[in-house]
């Protein structure tokens, strides 16, 4: 099939004004003294339009041929040009899918440097620039001109006042991680005005952040705020992309996420609101694919641009290699694509001051040009020397789709990782799975066996038991199955093997003995979570017990299956203050936060910075450790190995039981501890205030339910 150009010129337009060749740098709109300059990185484009449109983005007023042509980027300098201009890009050239050429300038492109878009997308027949039914599908370009249903862009005015606004700069080892929805968390929330509930706006009041800072989180992490498209089957189910893993729109904030249109600047008040409050905000980006699928996807900004340069094609050139399980992966092993990583990234610090990112399916993104997974790739190299990302957090989830693409423990310094090891050991070891207390262990003190070898401490590993893809912590001790039915996909999507026990009855249940259980078990995973060396992730609502009905992949959900239910019920659920207190005992124990690893090894006096201990209170033997049938144990932490900033005068004594069977420990006898124990943390009851806590002397006994733990503290003496 040759080479076809496509016609886009059939349509009468009002004549433009002479444009000027502009800068070819920065890359987007930029605001210059009497206008705006345009510049568009296509290195396969005859021609780059800009279209403008008028207030409502439905009628396209004019356009204007960028005039420069300076390294592949075209650009212009358009007078009488201001904020709020809405526009797109058509973007001429060959239409040559079996070459990997997909210009189509009869469709409406978005700008990929564009600061905000004027609409959500909603997956629309309109999107896509082939002939849909046609016999060869993407290989026939489509005619029709969808410039009046497209989303458009908008030139904005980055002008903002930050006043006093300083980045809260927790250090690593003592963030807490608060893994929310912008949407979801406010949306049901009542004390929030009706106008805000969902919204950037509404995160940043008052009533929410007073949530945040009753828990003791310190960074919310919010899923994805780029903008993203619908997917076209979910929008004819009448479903959703809800969580966002569907990006376009890299430097733009999701539309349908703002309570005034486009106001940018609501962004800014959420950042400094919650920055006020002492709360960093971690976005969770998207860069290893886009919205635009397979060759039989939409066409909305990268394919139409440059299809060769953003993407990794396979070599027929009219298929994506896909690494990521959404049809397509960007290529940031080329210079266009990296760069436009990069310009986004210091974008959101230095323009948004935000304070760090999770990057979804690192992996992808950190491949070398022929699809190799390495630490000297060009993105992991851009980021090592680059000034501005030194200052913030990098977060890793460490895995994809591609060859050895499951990377936990992989990332170079200065990297911090999603350990899904340790959710794994963690689940294994609370429902009771024989073998697990060794790996169990190993998770409690930081991972060493994971982050150890790549001279990483502890603070590379964030913590999870729980996250946005999966069970809540309600239904992780709820259901045994997953329960997707309302996803339309015949409960054949989300994963099957959730390492999660019910407890005694699948989903809700009157048993107040299973009730009783499942509330111990939230209380033994969320204790160990704030116990565990490393960086723990909350995931939003399992202090409170938010469900979604056993679904294990609510993605497509806008709905109250994912909202958060801010009914008397929840708000009042006691989960809130046992969480909030396990919080501030880990704020109180330096101990808990070194960001050094435990050896075990005795100094000249007998002392340890750890000691493992059996039931009857004595040294762990091997035999135990390697006995499958074990599940019960004890850890004594000694403060004299604390936080290197802060001084502590406590140790902490940690029992497991694990087992189906009550169990009776000795409290251990370990020189340098002669003083009596404080029971402060017992999730068969709750926790409990320093004073009222109850009193244990080395050997005493401690009696503890079936699969239920302790913390107790106390003063080491001199």
């Amino acid at each position: 099939m040759t080479a076809q150009a496509v016609d886009a010129s059939s349509t009468p337009r009002a004549s433009s004004p002479q444009s000027e060749a502009g800068q070819p740098w920065p890359l987007g709109a930029t605001l210059r003294e009497g206008g705006v300059n345009f510049a568009v990185y296509a290195s396969s484009a005859e021609k780059v339009e800009i279209c403008i449109f008028d207030a409502e983005g439905r009628q396209e007023q004019r356009r204007i041929a960028l005039p420069g042509h300076t390294d592949d980027v075209w650009h212009g300098f358009v007078p009488g040009l201001g904020p709020g201009t809405r526009y797109g890009l058509r973007v001429h050239g060959p239409y040559e899918p079996l070459h990997g050429w997909r210009c189509n300038p009869n469709k409406l492109l978005l700008d990929p440097y564009a600061r905000a878009i004027d609409r959500p997308m909603r997956g629309a027949a309109h999107q896509y620039a082939y002939t849909l039914g046609s016999e060869e599908r993407d290989l026939v370009p489509d005619p029709t001109d969808n410039g009046a249903q497209a989303a458009k862009c908008l030139v904005v005015d980055p002008a903002f006042d930050w006043g006093d606004d300083r980045h809260p700069a927790t250090p690593m080892a003592d963030s807490v991680f608060y893994e929310v929805h912008v949407r979801g968390f406010t949306k049901l929330m009542e004390d929030v005005p009706e106008n805000l509930r969902g919204t950037y706006a509404g995160l940043g009041t008052e009533p929410a952040i007073a949530h945040l800072k009753k828990l003791g989180v310190t960074a919310v992490e919010l899923l994805p705020v780029h903008a993203f498209n619908d997917e076209r089957r979910l929008i004819e189910l009448g479903l959703a992309n809800y969580w966002g893993y569907n990006s376009i729109g890299f430097f733009a904030p999701e539309p349908r996420y703002f309570a005034r249109a486009g106001d940018i600047a609501e962004f800014k008040r959420m950042v400094k609101a919650l920055h006020a409050a002492g709360i960093e905000v971690i976005l969770d980006v998207v860069y290893n694919h886009s919205c635009e699928g397979n060759h039989l996807g939409p066409t909305l900004c990268f394919k139409g641009i440059d299809n060769r340069s953003y993407y990794r094609l396979t070599e027929d050139h009219r298929h994506y290699l896909d690494f990521t399980g959404t049809g397509n992966t960007l290529n940031a092993s080329h210079p266009a694509m990296l760069r436009l990583v990069m310009d986004s990234l210091r974008y959101w610090v230095e323009e948004m001051h935000v304070d760090g990112f999770r990057f979804d399916l690192l992996p992808a993104i950190a491949r070398n040009g022929t699809g190799g997974f390495e630490h000297r790739s060009p993105f992991l190299s851009a980021v090592a020397q680059d000034p501005v990302l030194k200052r913030v957090k990098l977060i890793a989830e460490p895995w994809d789709l591609g060859d050895h693409g499951y990377q936990v423990g992989g990332f170079p310094l200065g990297w911090c990782e999603w350990n899904g090891q340790y959710r794994d050991r963690v689940r294994d070891y609370w429902r009771g799975t024989e073998g697990s207390l060794p790996d169990f262990a190993a998770a409690l003190c930081g991972s060493a066996d994971i982050y150890g070898p790549s001279r990483r401490g502890p603070r590379a590993s964030v913590n999870i038991i729980t996250v946005h893809d999966g069970f809540t912590l309600n239904d992780l001790v709820s259901y045994n199955d997953k329960h997707n039915e309302a996803n339309a996909e015949d409960n054949r999507d989300g994963e099957s093997h959730n390492r999660s026990w019910n407890c005694g009855a699948e989903g809700e249940t009157e048993d107040p003995e299973i009730l009783a259980f499942r509330e111990r078990q939230k209380r033994n995973f969320l204790t160990t979570l704030f116990a565990s060396r490393g960086v723990p992730l909350l995931l939003g609502g399992d202090e409170m017990s938010r469900s979604q009905g056993g679904n294990n992949n609510a993605y497509c959900q806008d709905n109250a299956i994912s909202w958060f239910d801010w009914s008397e019920k929840r708000r009042n659920d006691p989960l809130i203050a046992f969480t909030s207190a396990m919080l501030r005992l880990r704020r109180e124990l330096p101990v808990l936060r070194r960001d050094a690893w435990l050896t075990g090894q005795p100094d000249e006096h007998g002392r340890r910075d750890i000691g493992w201990y059996s039931v009857w209170g004595l040294e762990m033997t091997e035999e135990e450790w390697t006995n499958p049938a074990v599940r019960c144990v004890a850890a004594v932490l000694d403060s004299r190995y604390a936080h290197p900033q802060e001084e502590s005068d406590r140790s902490v004594l940690l029992v497991f039981n694990a087992t189906g069977e009550d169990a009776t420990f000795t409290l251990p006898e370990v020189p340098g501890h002669g003083d009596e124990w404080l029971l402060r943390i017992y999730t068969g009851e709750g926790h409990f205030e320093e004073a009222d806590a109850r009193r244990y002397a080395p050997g005493a006994k401690l009696e503890l339910l079936s699969h239920s733990m302790a913390l107790l503290t106390q003063k080491p003496q001199e």
